[in-house]
């Protein structure tokens, strides 16, 4: 399992990882220790998943003059 620093990794590599490891623990072959230390890095993959999207948010919300818009990939605004 690749053991980059994560504070480096951009999103799709992070997420890739991230699914790797599920993969591997729902395969259900991982020893307990392997299964922690999966768990954690999983973990610290989301979180920083999820920094990365949230940060996103924010620059488009700039982007968009502080107005949320919801997204709806058709181009048409609901009611």
């Amino acid at each position: 399992m690749d053991q980059s620093p994560i504070a480096d990794m951009k999103f799709e590599t992070a997420l890739a990882e991230l699914e790797t490891i599920v993969q591997s623990m729902e395969g259900g072959k991982l020893e307990l220790e392997a299964s922690i230390a999966a768990y954690r890095r999983g973990m610290a993959l989301l979180k920083h998943c999820q920094g990365q999207l949230a940060e996103a948010e924010q620059q488009i919300r700039i982007l968009e003059n502080g107005e949320a818009k919801d997204f709806h990939p058709s181009g048409r605004e609901e009611p």
